[in-house]
């Protein structure tokens, strides 16, 4: 399996990160991909990239550095800067998570939805010189995403991280080269939207990915935790269900999945740790 979106640098998992990682090796995860959020992070990303890719029994890991909209306020145009650095100087799979994002109100705001816009076609440009694929976030903005992917003639292509859309959403990023990842709310019988779109648009146009810490699969949730911190090893449950929901045997699932993974972030094949 190929957890196509982690932020497994994160914090959360510095007391624990070497026997998470060797969990998902022996559950079937043999590779990863490091999300970018900020530019602060860029260093740790890096660090922990380098140090997962060291140890015996574990994934490997693939580096994504990106600037995330949803922290647009903290975002600087230097940092754009910084991150081309790391577009030079490090073998990147892509750059991510990158996209618009208007969940909260304060987003939608003229100034704050413009500068949002300003940084993604940034980095779509950067994605575009560098021919590297992109790790798409996307909430409440399917339309303008999909335009200004249009409007970059972006052929890329890559991954809509955690996607959230309908249908008709789902195929046209599809036809702009993008897989759809699927996270572990696939696991809520209440996503009924979710499984419409897998339904659709079946197997060979998806990935899978934890997104851990977030999105812990509903069979993985505690119920005396308000939150369950979520980790790579739960990728397995992700796949299962999706086996469950396509009505197809898992082992000819994963070998989609795999396939799919590797064309969206155009790898040949993954030397395994």
């Amino acid at each position: 399996m190929f957890d196509t979106h982690t932020h497994f640098d994160i914090h959360d998992f510095d007391h624990d990160r070497q026997q998470l990682a060797h969990a998902a090796k022996v559950a079937g995860v043999e590779a990863l991909v490091l999300i970018g959020i900020l530019a602060e992070g860029f260093s740790n990303l890096i660090d922990t990239h380098v140090m997962i890719n060291q140890w015996p029994q574990a994934p490997r890991s693939y580096l994504a550095p990106g600037l995330h909209p949803f922290y647009i306020e903290q975002h600087q145009f230097q940092h754009l800067e910084q991150l081309e650095n790391i577009l030079q100087q490090h073998d990147c799979v892509a750059i991510g998570e990158i996209g618009l994002d208007t969940f909260l109100k304060h987003h939608k705001q003229s100034v704050l939805f413009e500068r949002q816009q300003t940084f993604f076609a940034a980095q779509l440009e950067l994605a575009q010189q560098y021919h590297k694929p992109v790790l798409l976030h996307i909430r409440k903005s399917h339309a303008d995403v999909i335009a200004q992917l249009k409007r970059h003639k972006f052929h890329f292509g890559g991954i809509a991280h955690a996607f959230s859309g309908g249908v008709e959403e789902a195929k046209a990023l599809i036809k702009l080269g993008f897989k759809i990842g699927i996270t572990g709310q696939v696991t809520n019988p209440n996503a009924k939207k979710l499984h419409q779109v897998i339904h659709a648009v079946g197997a060979e146009h998806l990935v899978i990915e934890t997104d851990c810490p977030d999105m812990t699969p509903l069979c993985c949730q505690q119920s005396n935790q308000t939150r369950t911190r979520n980790t790579p090893e739960n990728l397995v449950y992700i796949q299962a269900a999706l086996a469950t929901l396509l009505n197809m045997p898992e082992a000819q699932l994963a070998a989609i999945l795999w396939k799919n993974s590797l064309a969206a972030l155009h790898l040949d094949s993954v030397v395994l740790c």
